[in-house]
């Protein structure tokens, strides 16, 4: 069975529900997760403008960051109401009595900061159950910078109490959009694991949202973990190369880097945002995420080491955090 430390479900969900559905992740991505064989995930509340080829242009409001995710939380919220078969959970506890009862279990993550007024309001989202924060997606905003800003810009003032809050709360600080000059102050401030959910290798396709064997060390050494991200740009700067073969090697590299309890799944399937999101071939939606384990056995990783990747490391993670 498979954890997917990065999923935006969510979106989906409350495009679809603005436009009058109900019961999207029953009709839509219920059927998929289960051939997928994923057994638990996170639920991020990705809200951000994304040059405005998102649907939020054609909401009222929606050019206003706080008012988006106000919008996002409630059809979340709304969503959840009608999925008996899913449980949300906040602690390790919670998931396991969630798998017992036979339910998909599902934490909540914030993807980016842009529509929270200050640190302060950090308090709220955990009080809701959000176990994971990224302070920024590819924006710049009152926090940080994002891996499309420059890499030499550090945290703001509220960004550092923005990671300090998070720790207190219990709530893991997530670096996967993160630019290179926050990244080394986050782990500077860091006291506890601190995590990327969805980044893959520099040293093997170099772009600005994958990390370098620095950037893997340093989150070994937080005691953090990395989940492989899908996304075919991220996998390769080769298209015939994108994948899930060459995601595998990834997965490979970062073991030799950190060490194989350091590796994760964080897959951000996101196929339904429409073109130009597509995943690694043979990793096509969530439904072929069982692929992905097949070709890591195929490169000689134990059973024991596919369950490691598969869902132990991020759930391990997962319940030290506020501890």
């Amino acid at each position: 069975m498979i954890f997917d430390g990065h999923s935006d479900l969510l979106y989906d969900v409350t495009r679809r529900r603005l436009e009058g559905e109900t019961h999207v992740l029953e009709r839509h991505h219920l059927d998929r997760l289960r051939r997928g064989g994923i057994e638990g995930l996170v639920l991020a509340l990705w809200y951000g403008w994304g040059s405005g080829r998102t649907f939020w242009p054609g909401v009222p409001g929606g050019e206003d960051p706080a008012h988006r995710l106000e919008v996002m939380l409630s059809c979340a919220q709304a969503e959840f109401a009608e999925c008996p078969w899913l449980s949300v959970v906040s602690t390790a506890e919670e998931a396991e009595a969630a798998r017992a009862e036979g339910k998909i279990y599902a934490f909540l993550a914030i993807e980016g900061m842009e529509g929270l007024k200050g640190p302060e309001a950090l308090d709220r989202l955990a009080s809701l159950g959000l176990r994971v924060g990224m302070l920024t997606w590819n924006e710049e905003n009152k926090f940080a910078a994002g891996a499309a800003q420059d890499p030499a810009k550090g945290l703001t003032g509220p960004g550092r109490q923005a990671v300090r809050r998070m720790e207190g709360l219990g709530m893991l600080v997530d670096v996967s959009h993160l630019n290179d000059g926050g990244f080394r102050e986050v782990m500077k401030l860091a006291r506890g694991p601190v995590i990327a959910s969805h980044s893959n290798c520099r040293a093997l396709c170099d772009v600005p949202r994958n990390l370098t064997d620095e950037q893997l060390r340093a989150i070994r050494d937080s005691g953090g973990v990395v989940g492989l991200n899908v996304h075919h740009k991220f996998v390769h700067r080769d298209p015939a190369k994108r994948t899930a073969e060459t995601l595998a090697l990834h997965a490979a590299h970062m073991a030799e880097v950190m060490g194989v309890e350091h590796v994760a799944c964080g897959f951000d399937f996101c196929e339904f945002m429409g073109p130009g999101n597509n995943a690694a071939r043979g990793l096509e939606d969530c439904g072929h995420a069982g692929a992905f384990l097949d070709c890591l056995e195929r490169l000689g990783m134990s059973a024991a080491e596919r369950n490691m990747i598969a869902h132990e490391n991020f759930l391990r993670i997962l319940a030290k955090a506020g501890k």
